[in-house]
């Protein structure tokens, strides 16, 4: 078995490791072990498919493998194509000991999730994420969902996996568009918690963008040690994980009002965390250095043009959203964060009609 870190999600009965590692793809790493019957059906994408989905075979050996590719990108994260998993398992037969192993990106990550969630009211599912984002990020915690035309992820269910297998070496094959997306989110980790980790990504982030391996391990190791950390502080999200959806608010509305697809995940979470810096009560020097470092990494600081009503209009549906007030992640300072329904209304009409 090829090398490998592991970092646990402790939740109990339903705790699972994420291993990561170089080469794990190709047989280096048995999957068999988490594979508890003997069907599994491989859901990919018509990009990650060609790449990868002959690599995965050798981690499952012995085991039958049906495979189903969905279109590609966020535009696809519908309950239309999550039906289409929902139908392949039906017409193979698949019954409660079958897993369903999403291999790609953050999309194919949540639609098979949710998928594995409702039939047969839950069956086994193992992730495999080939993208930046997805490995630091969607892969770990067990949210799982489609999108909806009114607002982003609004259907779902927590599911967690039995594991996730991060093989840092698909990431050679990742545009470079979606490597700074993730980017983006490997920023939140460190600005909601972590410091050292912040400064760490100001002195090596040309590295991560080079796709140096070490750097890039390292990253990867780090984000998933927060999230794995804050998740089984808080399985639910009824408290403390909230401040994993750092500059989300406005991302997700970013990603509404223009349409889903158009911007990244990444490049509007990238502007959310600015404005949601700009409406905290932190030092002007800060916000300034969180801006900085989102620069460096090759992503968007302007918002763009949107009408303030169209903000509040998709921010209303926000899952954060309690006795239909918004709540927002805000900082105290940079690696210090907290969810709160206190806001300055005043500033937040600023940074609507300001930004961008």
């Amino acid at each position: 078995m090829i090398p490998h870190h592991k970092i646990t999600v402790n939740l109990g009965d339903r705790s699972y490791p994420i291993v990561i590692g170089n080469k794990l793809l190709n047989g280096g790493f048995d999957l068999t072990g988490f594979v508890f019957g003997s069907d599994c059906l491989v859901v990919s994408n018509v990009t990650v498919a060609p790449l990868y989905v002959e690599r995965l075979l050798p981690n499952l050996v012995g085991k039958s493998i049906e495979i189903i590719e969905l279109p590609d990108g966020e535009s696809h994260k519908s309950i239309a194509n999550m039906q289409k998993i929902l139908d392949q398992l039906v017409a193979s037969g698949a019954n409660r000991d079958t897993t369903v192993i999403a291999l790609g990106g953050g999309v194919v990550g949540d639609i098979t999730g949710f998928a594995a969630a409702c039939y047969m009211r839950g069956v086994s599912f193992i992730q495999v994420p080939t993208t930046l984002l997805s490995q630091v990020d969607s892969s770990v915690g067990g949210k799982t969902g489609v999108n909806h035309p009114e607002g982003k992820n609004l259907i779902g269910a927590f599911h967690q996996p039995q594991i996730v297998m991060i093989d840092t070496d698909t990431l050679s094959t990742l545009p470079d568009r979606e490597l700074r997306a993730g980017l983006a989110e490997v920023i939140k980790h460190a600005a909601i918690c972590d410091m050292a980790y912040f400064m760490w990504l100001e002195e090596n982030m040309q590295f991560l963008l080079d796709k140096d391996s070490e750097a890039l391990a390292y990253a990867i190791r780090r984000s998933c040690e927060i999230k794995a950390a804050v998740v089984a502080e808080d399985e639910r999200e009824a408290g403390r994980r909230a401040i994993l959806n750092f500059g989300h608010t406005f991302g997700h509305a970013i990603e509404h009002c223009l349409g889903y697809g158009r911007w990244l995940h990444g490049e509007a979470v990238a502007v959310g965390m600015i404005m949601a810096a700009q409406l905290s009560d932190i030092d002007s020097a800060d916000i300034a250095r969180l801006q900085s470092l989102i620069a460096a990494a090759g992503l968007p600081i302007d918002a763009p043009q949107i009408e303030p009503e169209d903000w509040l209009s998709a921010m209303g549906m926000d899952k954060k959203v309690q006795q239909k007030r918004l709540r927002f992640v805000l900082l105290k300072a940079l690696g210090d964060s907290h969810v709160t329904s206190s806001f300055d209304e005043s500033r937040l009409h600023g940074v609507l009609g300001v930004v961008g």
